[in-house]
């Protein structure tokens, strides 16, 4: 009996420590394919790290079940998942370089700029690893006792299949044969756009990721840095919603870079992003009290307050107008000449700095409540239907008019909704953190980016948004201006 006890225990050994020989061997089949461009080594490879995915996804279940010590089990399990993304993402990393120079030295300049976009989210999943155990590990000698469930192993359940996928990508090379062999060549043959896509979801994780680590572990370090002085506290925590304040900017300009390359859907999932952090900067903000004054006076405005306006201009005004130029004028269609597609960007481009100047200036704002369409929204609004239109240009000429007028008629309606003041749009973010149905549906809408409808949804969903005040301006500011939900007593 008790040996059939012990079989558990040595299963859950077997998942926590086997990944690193599987990744190890996954290491050296990747060096082997780079030497001699075996297709048989190339499957084994790929074996080695969907059988190391699959212990990641349940070994954390069977530490904390069947281990006699859970919290050294989940100790070990973060050390494991340490060292196999040390081993995984700096291979991954390489492979796609060599891949470029050897596979297809005749690449294009979306391969070359993938190769890139892979190096960065490598250095940043490095980076926030060694940054999750630095913080947490300074938690713990405060008395911090770590949750073994936390928000962030969303990030670690993703980072494995990601890591494989990669690196099935990477290393493919063409001429095996075998049913293994057509499997995961059919993995490493995902189009770039698939790719870009899965990238961009897992980069947006990783840094929220790490701004979860910073708002659940941060002040155990701010009490050992700042001993009481409240003044240096405040200018160190200002550091961390001003990185999330620039980070909404740049991807504003990637945003851009992406529709220079004709990827719109990709460049739409960018400005996605570029609110997700608009909305983080702000709660982080008010989270960690930066938001009350210091001081009995304290200035309307602020040095956080001009770089949150200097990155919505960039993210939600300058991005989105230039995007609708750049989109409509490359298209092969008399649409360009016969609107005014110059003065529509332009337009858009004014309403927005100027909702920007009126919403910093407002002396009487409502608390939970934006006058006028806040510009993430019209920012999304404005693009939604340049995926449409896109589509369209290679899959239905005849509907590339009816898009094209209607693009256009979005941008000018979206710079009009933005400067309409009497109208009182809820703040959504808030919204869904009041309501998390609410999150988790506009999260399920946001996969049919992998569909052809990606564009009609977030379209739909977007114009419900527009029209919404007809309902949602009768709620209560009081309510509207929480972040949390109601405790029920």
């Amino acid at each position: 009996m008790a040996d059939r006890q012990k079989i558990p225990q040595k299963v859950t050994a077997m998942l926590v420590y086997g990944r690193l020989p599987l990744v190890s061997f996954g290491m050296l089949c990747a060096i082997v394919v780079m030497w001699m461009r075996s297709p048989v080594v190339y499957s084994m490879g790929v074996s080695f790290l969907f059988i190391s995915m699959s212990f990641d996804l349940v070994d954390g279940w069977f530490a904390a079940r069947y281990s006699p010590n859970p919290t050294l089990a989940n100790l070990a399990e973060r050390i494991m998942d340490k060292i196999v993304y040390s081993i995984t993402f700096p291979l991954v990393s390489v492979g796609v370089m060599w891949r470029l120079i050897f596979i297809s030295p005749g690449h294009t300049k979306p391969e070359l700029l993938h190769a890139i976009f892979i190096l960065i989210l490598c250095v940043v999943v490095l980076v926030r690893d060694n940054f999750a155990h630095f913080i947490r590990g300074f938690a713990m000698q405060r008395g911090q006792e770590p949750e073994l469930r936390e928000f962030t192993r969303l990030r670690t359940i993703v980072a494995a299949p990601v890591g494989a996928l990669l690196y099935a990508h990477a290393f493919n090379v063409p001429g095996g044969s075998g049913i293994l062999y057509s499997c995961v060549s059919w993995l490493g043959n995902l189009s770039l756009r698939t790719l870009f896509i899965i990238e961009i979801v897992f980069l947006v994780i990783n840094l929220g990721s790490i701004a979860a680590y910073c708002r659940k572990y941060g002040t155990y370090c701010l009490d050992d840095i700042c001993d009481n002085d409240d003044l240096l506290r405040r200018k160190i925590l200002s550091f961390f919603p001003n990185s999330l304040t620039m980070m909404n900017a740049v991807m504003g300009l990637i945003a851009v870079f992406f529709a220079y390359q004709g990827r719109i859907k990709e460049a739409y999932l960018i400005l996605v992003g570029a609110t997700l952090f608009d909305k983080l900067d702000g709660a982080l903000a008010r989270k960690l009290g930066l938001t009350e004054p210091l001081a009995a006076y304290s200035p309307k405005i602020t040095m956080g307050g001009i770089l949150d306006d200097f990155a919505d201009a960039i993210s939600f005004c300058i991005a989105p107008a230039w995007i609708f130029y750049i989109i409509l004028s490359d298209a092969q269609s008399p649409i360009s000449s016969q609107l005014p597609i110059g003065f529509a960007a332009l337009f858009y481009l004014v309403s927005g700095i100027s909702r920007l100047v009126y919403f910093t200036l407002d002396k009487n704002p409502i608390p939970g409540f934006f006058k006028g369409m806040p510009t993430p929204g019209a920012a999304l609004l404005a693009t939604a239907p340049l995926i449409i239109f896109n589509q369209n240009i290679s899959d239905s000429s005849q509907l590339v008019h009816f898009w094209g007028v209607f693009c256009f008629a979005a941008m000018i309606a979206a710079g009009l909704a933005m400067n309409l003041y009497p109208v009182k749009y809820l703040h959504l973010g808030r919204f869904m953190s009041r309501h998390p149905k609410v999150g988790r549906i506009s999260l399920i809408l946001l996969l049919s980016v992998f569909t052809p409808y990606f564009g009609h949804i977030t379209l739909t969903y977007m114009l419900l948004y527009l029209f919404s005040p007809i309902i949602t301006g009768r709620i209560d500011p009081e309510d509207a201006a929480r972040e949390t939900k109601k405790n029920k007593l």
